[in-house]
Parts: structure tokens; C-alpha cells; sequence
């Protein structure tokens, strides 16, 4: 995928165009994942399997949270939406088509935002592949000790808790941006469009977010608790800690054909 390019900015465009870069930035670096994962299927299954992992300590961590009416869609955007097994190459691609267009349409925070998410996405899978020559290879089984030990001889601290610092941005944008009208009319009527421009796997999780923030009715609580959690995790897997949480639920078989 080659760069965008824009024209000078004036001072009152200026940001708006340095959102854009940022990205993307974050989409070439998604680019080149999806690539790596493509062109490697033995990569590209230990890949899904650590995610898998990844995805199910989180939806033990936040059990708690998930069983609230209120907390339940947040939790599962963050965990199928911006950090989950799934292939997000479709999506990744749909936005880099957009990306001029949503320079002149919306505000420069609106672009802030989504760069944001992409750089958490492009994040959290760079982090995984870095990983997996500390893991067992192939698709043998990992715990808890060998996750642990796994992250901190990849090392990447600060990129870790870049990380969790993303996750609450992009919380509290999406947060405030819910209770704006204008923005959550414009996206219902993006609808029909980006259907008919073959978009539809980024409108959909553009909804499906809006839609966990606006059903949950004010997300500060949800991202204090996401924050003080997993940054707690993190000191203690750098501290040395091999088995700060338990262990995850084993995933549910898939249901005979």
C-alpha cells in the first residue's frame, strides 16, 4: 500500500493532514502484517492461537464486566474489534481508501481517533509476532508461565503500556463522540453508501463501536478499570511474576457441522 500524499496544509488544515499521516502510518504498518501473514501459514496459525489466548484472558479478566447489560458490547468491540483472532485485512483496506476523503469530511479529532485505533490494532499484532520466538512453536500449548516469561524477554515495556494508553484513548474519544448527534446521524446515514463503495467492513465497525459506547451511557468507570488492570498485570509480569492470573478458559468446541 503506498502513502498518501497531500498538498501544503494551511494552518487551520494543518492538523487534520497530520492526522491523516498518522494514518497512514499505522495502516502501512497493518499492510505489512497482514502481508507477513499471508505469505506464511505456519506464522499465520501461531498467530491465531496466541490471539485466541490472548482473547480469552481477557474475557476472563473481565468477566466481571461482561456480565453488566451495560459493559457487555464494549468489552466484546475491544476484544473482536481492535484486538482479536479474526483477519482484519478487509477492514484495514477499506480505510486506506477513505483516508482523503475523511480529511475533508470530518474533524480532525474524529481522524485522530480512528489513527489511534489503527495504531493500537497494528500495535498489539507487531507485539504478538515479537512473541512468538519465545513461545513453544508450531501449535504447541502455552500457560500462563509461559506467556509471562514470553513478554518480558521480548521486552517492548513501554510498548506495552503505550498499549493499555491507547485502549483508554480511544475509550474516551469514542465516549465523547457517542453523545454528539451530528456524528452518530452522519454515520447511520453512511450506511446505504458504503454499502454500494463495497465499505462495509469498515461501517460496520465504526456501528458496532458507536454502538457499544452509546448503549453503556458514559464509559468512565469501564476505563478506569481496563486501565488499573492491565497495568497492574504489567507490573507484575516485569517484576518477574509468572502467574499473576489464572489460567484461561479452554475455548468451546466448535458445534458439529
Amino acid at each position: 500500500m503506498s502513502s498518501a500524499r497531500y498538498p501544503e496544509a494551511t494552518t487551520a488544515d494543518a492538523g487534520a493532514h497530520s492526522a491523516a499521516r498518522a494514518l497512514v502510518r499505522s495502516l502501512e504498518r497493518a499492510h505489512a502484517l497482514h502481508a507477513g501473514r499471508a505469505a506464511d501459514p505456519g506464522v499465520a496459525r501461531a498467530l491465531a492461537r496466541l490471539s485466541d489466548w490472548q482473547s480469552r484472558r481477557l474475557a476472563a479478566t473481565y468477566a466481571d464486566l461482561a456480565s453488566e447489560p451495560r459493559y457487555r458490547d464494549a468489552i466484546a468491540f475491544f476484544q473482536s474489534d481492535l484486538y482479536g483472532p479474526q483477519d482484519f485485512s478487509r477492514r484495514d483496506a477499506d480505510l486506506s481508501r477513505v483516508v482523503p476523503a475523511m480529511t475533508r469530511l470530518l474533524p480532525e479529532r474524529v481522524v485522530e481517533t480512528v489513527a489511534r485505533a489503527m495504531e493500537l490494532s497494528a500495535l498489539s499484532h507487531e507485539l504478538d509476532a515479537a512473541m512468538l520466538a519465545h513461545l513453544p512453536s508450531g501449535d504447541g500449548a502455552f500457560g500462563v508461565d509461559d506467556y509471562c516469561r514470553a513478554l518480558r524477554r521480548t521486552g517492548r515495556e513501554g510498548d506495552r503500556r503505550r498499549q493499555v494508553a491507547l485502549i483508554v484513548d480511544v475509550g474516551e474519544a469514542l465516549d465523547r463522540y457517542v453523545k454528539k448527534p451530528l456524528i452518530r446521524s452522519a454515520l447511520t446515514m453512511m450506511r446505504k453508501p458504503a454499502r454500494l463503495a463495497g465499505l462495509d467492513e469498515l461501517q460496520t465497525f465504526l456501528e458496532r463501536g458507536f454502538s457499544a459506547f452509546h448503549r453503556m451511557g458514559g464509559a468512565a468507570e469501564f476505563l478506569a478499570t481496563i486501565r488499573e488492570r492491565e497495568s497492574a498485570l504489567l507490573d507484575a509480569i516485569f517484576a518477574g511474576a509468572d502467574s499473576p492470573f489464572s489460567e484461561p478458559p479452554r475455548a468451546e468446541p466448535a458445534p458439529p457441522a
